[in-house]
């Protein structure tokens, strides 16, 4: 199994320093995502105290033409704070940061979509918009091979390994247990975590989350995650597609509701409605659920393996197979959420969760996001 070298570090020793006292100081990590829209930075400064809001953290930068953001001659960047979070690697009083990137001339970058989507969810803050997004990875040696298959071949058949028991069919449980604790220490909404369908596949769910936080919550995870596979010496990969064949794919199904779904009556009010006008808006929503497009999606969305056709919208009660499933609870209390199948591991939730508002609160149509700012 290769792991990196990181991983082979003694332990113990780091440990002997991270015990020593740190005064009245405060270390802060500033997280952001880069220009890939899939990759994240990171980047510590000291505090003189610790910051009680997000409006005690200061601006910062960071050169851009290293992360694939701007040029070298106009390489500066401007880290905005937005969310702060508890840091379960330093501990308290240590913070995680998360920022939005500006470029040199304020304006946002091109993958900074969290600044469109801030503006989105505050024209529908009266809805009460929740969301709950279900994060499928895989867990890779540092060579991409899946973590515990054997090296020159595949495991057994999917079947045994979904919410599996046992060293056979669980891989990484280890990783799997620290993050989770990472993140309730942290205090990232995380409600729950299991096993996958193809070996060395797990899934975490964020949520409920109102508004804007749901992407703040998953990204952070997403950070998490990344760090606490560093310290295994392994990594995380939120491709949709990692291994060709008859093997799952990742997804993020992202589960959405709204004051009046939660409602007595919703499904038959407002959620087929909802539905109906996703039906319209296919092709919009493809491409806004993986960050190239769709061509991500392409190796997914294949109508096999719990997938929907990518070519084809579908909705059921049950129906894992479709684009749009609503829980058999649901259908029975005629009242809840509903959950897109369609967005893939490494989708961008910010996108995600605008383009749902888009069509379903504000009633958008057609193949493009209307312009608000006019």
């Amino acid at each position: 199994m290769a792991t990196s070298a990181s991983s082979k570090l003694n332990k113990a020793v780091k440990q002997q320093y991270m015990s020593l006292p740190q005064g009245e100081k405060v270390q802060a990590m500033y997280i952001w995502i880069d220009g890939s829209g899939e990759g994240l930075r990171c980047k510590t400064r000291t505090l003189d105290s610790e910051p009680k809001t997000i409006e005690d953290l200061p601006e910062w930068n960071f050169d851009g033409s290293s992360t694939y953001q701007s040029e070298g001659s106009n390489s500066d960047m401007y880290l905005i704070p937005a969310a702060m979070f508890r840091d379960p690697f330093r501990k308290d009083p240590n913070k995680l940061v998360l920022c939005e990137v500006l470029k040199y001339n304020r304006k946002p970058a091109e993958t900074n979509l969290r600044y469109t989507c801030k503006k989105i969810m505050n024209m529908v803050e009266n809805n009460h918009s929740w969301f709950g997004m279900e994060q499928e990875y895989t867990i890779l040696g540092t060579d991409g091979h899946p973590f515990g298959w054997p090296s020159n071949g595949f495991p057994g058949p999917q079947g045994p390994y979904y919410c599996g028991v046992g060293a056979d069919k669980a891989y990484g449980r280890d990783i799997v247990e620290a993050h989770y604790r990472a993140c309730l220490y942290a205090g990232v909404q995380i409600y729950g975590s299991n096993a996958e369908v193809m070996p060395a596949q797990w899934e975490f769910q964020i949520g409920p989350c109102e508004g804007i936080d749901m992407g703040d919550h998953l990204w952070v995870a997403r950070f998490i995650l990344h760090r606490v596979c560093e310290d295994f010496g392994v990594v995380v990969s939120f491709d949709p597609k990692p291994i060709p064949g008859n093997w799952n794919g990742a997804g993020c199904h992202t589960n959405f509701s709204t004051k009046e779904m939660r409602e007595d009556g919703g499904l038959i009010n407002e959620m087929w409605e909802s539905i109906e006008k996703l039906a319209k808006r296919h092709r919009y929503h493809i491409r806004a659920y993986d960050p190239k497009g769709g061509l991500d999606n392409a190796r997914r969305l294949t109508g096999r393996h719990e997938t929907s056709s990518i070519d084809e919208f579908s909705a059921g009660v049950a129906n894992r197979g479709a684009s749009i499933r609503i829980p058999r609870s649901v259908g029975q209390d005629k009242k809840g959420y509903f959950e897109d199948r369609r967005p893939s591991a490494n989708c961008d939730p910010y996108a995600v969760t605008e383009a749902l508002v888009r069509t379903c609160l504000l009633k958008e149509e057609g193949e493009e996001p209307a312009n608000y700012s006019k």
